[in-house]
């Protein structure tokens, strides 16, 4: 990625839970790319990342 995509489009945890499911040992790439981004960013700043993904998503699907 030479890149980045905006933060909040969720382009950026995508592509790391990618790289981190292509090494040896990682057994829940998910679950570490989310430890990262709250060690990167804080637990808040995460959090309100998720909500706004999980309020475009349900927009995308014919929600509110």
């Amino acid at each position: 990625m030479s890149k980045q995509a905006p933060l909040g489009s969720g382009q950026r945890f995508q592509h790391l839970e990618t790289q981190l499911s292509h090494q040896s040992g990682v057994s829940n790439p998910r679950a570490l790319a989310a430890w990262i981004a709250r060690r990167k960013y804080g637990d808040k700043k995460v959090n309100q990342l998720a909500h706004a993904g999980r309020l475009r998503a349900a927009k995308a699907l014919g929600g509110k």
